[in-house]
């Protein structure tokens, strides 16, 4: 590795180290061309999700790359059908997730989440609900957003969005619309400024997809 990516692995391992949710010494941190490739093996699914979240938000990351390896054992591990159970309870205690919208399948620890809501949030509340359960070994999120009535000013919204936000520079963004389907273009300092946009778009009224073209610099 050179030495930009050096620091940069320096950067991530630091980082891993210092966030009490992941065990930052079975972890394996690689670097090449600003790509984060995240290898080992840790106790529990959302313990590896932390470290690619992590990773992700390090100055100088362009991508993640997440290998690391789900090894549940001793009082973490679970059949598929205790799971399911344990994952529709949640999902009807959870009060952000819409009551009879989400299916669920598990197959050998991966959970598969299906249905239809009326917002962003709404899936990403399943999701997360879902991926804490002890047993967990993946989530695929396969919930779509229902099309809604579109805003005839949705792009003007989304920019002004932005403005108000004190982490996006807006004037490095450029917003394309299409029937509630949204597409950003542009350059952002970090991932958290790329997902802090995608996060304000999928707040838009009629909004049912989000194509995230920013570029990292």
């Amino acid at each position: 590795m050179n030495v930009q990516a050096n620091r940069l692995q320096a950067r991530v391992l630091d980082a891993l180290r210092w966030d009490a949710s992941v065990e930052a010494a079975e972890i394996g941190v690689s670097v090449h061309e600003g790509v984060i490739t995240l290898s080992g093996y840790v106790d529990t699914f959302p313990e590896g999700w932390n470290a690619a979240r992590i990773a992700k938000r390090v100055f100088g990351a362009n991508a993640v790359a997440n290998e690391i390896e789900v090894r549940i054992k001793g009082e973490h591990e679970h059949t598929d059908t205790e799971i399911a159970e344990a994952a529709l309870n949640a999902l009807q205690w959870d009060s952000t997730v819409p009551d009879n919208k989400i299916k669920l399948s598990v197959a050998h620890g991966m959970v598969t989440l299906d249905g239809t809501v009326d917002w962003k949030y709404q899936r990403e509340a399943a999701e997360s609900t879902v991926r804490y359960l002890n047993g967990v070994r993946g989530v695929k999120n396969q919930v779509t957003v229902k099309a809604r009535l579109v805003a005839k000013d949705v792009a003007a919204k989304i920019e002004g969005a932005f403005q108000r936000s004190a982490v996006i520079d807006a004037r490095r963004i450029t917003v394309e619309t299409h029937d509630g389907s949204v597409t950003l273009r542009g350059k952002v300092h970090s991932w958290a400024e790329r997902d802090e946009a995608e996060r304000a778009v999928w707040s838009a009224p009629g909004v049912r997809e989000v194509e995230n073209r920013l570029a990292v610099l």
